[in-house]
């Protein structure tokens, strides 16, 4: 009698005994699961700073250009490192690259703790940088391993809900319930996000195994891939679409905390009202990516950039009553990236084998506008006392898009 172990790994076999492919296994969903924890953890750490901008600033004696650059040091690291940890997610494997990636998260927030000035502070935010690509890399890697067809763009929308959930949870309660738990101590309030990021980490490593993607790991060139992405003009005006959308969602959300706090809310009050867009970003991301038809999604990105725009500059400019700008700014910019993401995911150019890499290439591209948002807006302040010349600056952003997706839609229909 012939062995299937001649053709299939036995870890395959023992995993999957009845040979069913990774796409329809109900265990796919506790993957995903388990993603979202990772990914919320993820969210609670990057918006962690936001809040505690005020005492920070107080304690360690910093400018406002100062903590800009800080908020997007970990972006800059991210840039650097991006392509590289796309690779390693091809060859290493997801479940061992995400592992790796969520200890990194932990231990910068933890760090940040021990801060003494600009130069130690931005360091440990910064060190978030080298484990941040192997989440959200690792995501759109995963969802295209273990999911197809409607059931794919259904899974995109229920993990990036993650980091939203977990940046409302971090603007919303680390000043109203964590800092009053932690007497007050925003070094303290880092180390709890930190713990909470180990144990999520912990059950990821303990429940989760490599799906079989059908056929052996091939060594590719590196260079010779990412020449054939960038000769794909979709390719490109994806990667510059996420470049400006990074840039408005970590510009605005870096600083939403302190520009209500300058509108005369408390802290606490400025954290909760920081978390309204979280309200309307959670059914935007599940709906707008599973529903809206391949051929419309350009012009959707389009009109969300426009509408994220209007959204800053009614809170930011206007002063108008803020819980609408705000609800409006949740609807519109959180749902860029997946759908970006998306469109990336299923350009035909885009071989499924070489996703992680194609996925690393636009999150470099894209945290450049990750690092340059918070820093421009924070330089803005410094330089003309307000925030609402960075508001124009991510309004300006939101309109670039627009064009970019005109120029797309156009050419690609």
């Amino acid at each position: 009698m012939t062995s299937t172990s001649n053709n299939q790994p036995d870890s395959l076999l023992k995993d999957t005994p009845d040979e069913v492919p990774s796409h329809q296994q109900p265990y796919r969903w506790l993957i995903l699961a388990l993603l979202w924890l990772l990914y919320f953890s993820f969210g609670v750490v990057t918006r962690s700073a936001s809040p505690l901008v005020t005492p920070i600033i107080r304690d360690l004696e910093m400018s406002y250009g100062q903590m800009g650059f800080v908020l997007g040091s970990w972006q800059m690291t991210y840039i650097v490192l991006a392509i590289t940890a796309g690779v390693i997610m091809d060859r290493w494997g997801i479940r061992r690259a995400i592992f790796f990636g969520a200890l990194v998260i932990g231990l910068s927030s933890v760090l940040r703790s021990a801060s003494s000035g600009f130069f130690s502070l931005l360091f440990f935010v910064a060190l978030f940088g080298v484990g941040g690509p192997m989440i959200s890399i690792g995501c759109p890697k995963t969802i295209a391993t273990w999911f197809t067809g409607k059931e794919r763009g259904t899974a995109v929308g229920i993990y990036t809900t993650g980091p939203w959930i977990g940046g409302m949870a971090s603007l919303a309660l680390t000043n109203s319930v964590v800092m009053p738990l932690t007497n007050y101590s925003w070094r303290m309030t880092f180390v709890c996000y930190g713990v909470m990021t180990f144990v999520f980490a912990g059950l990821w490593w303990g429940f989760t195994r490599e799906a079989d993607t059908g056929a052996p790991t091939e060594r590719f060139n590196v260079l010779a891939m990412l020449a054939d992405l960038f000769k794909v003009r979709s390719v490109r005006l994806i990667l510059l679409s996420g470049l400006l959308a990074f840039g408005i969602m970590h510009g605005y959300f870096a600083w939403l905390p302190k520009i209500l706090e300058n509108t005369g809310m408390s802290p606490a009050k400025a954290g909760i009202a920081s978390a309204l867009p979280f309200l309307t970003s959670i059914p935007s991301v599940l709906i707008f990516p599973r529903f809206v038809q391949p051929h419309y999604r350009g012009w959707l990105i389009g009109l969300m950039a426009l509408l994220a725009g209007l959204s800053i500059i009614w809170v930011v400019i206007m002063q108008w009553p803020a819980v609408p700008g705000l609800l409006l700014f949740g609807l519109s910019g959180p749902c860029l990236m997946p759908l970006l993401v998306l469109s990336l995911m299923e350009t035909p150019e885009v071989a499924s084998k070489y996703l992680g890499s194609a996925t690393g290439v636009f999150f470099c591209v894209a945290e450049v506008g990750g690092f340059l948002g918070p820093f421009v807006v924070g330089y803005l302040v410094d330089v003309f006392g307000t925030f609402a010349s960075g508001g124009l600056f991510l309004c300006g952003l939101g309109v670039a898009i627009f064009g970019l997706m005109f120029l797309l839609q156009t050419t690609s229909n």
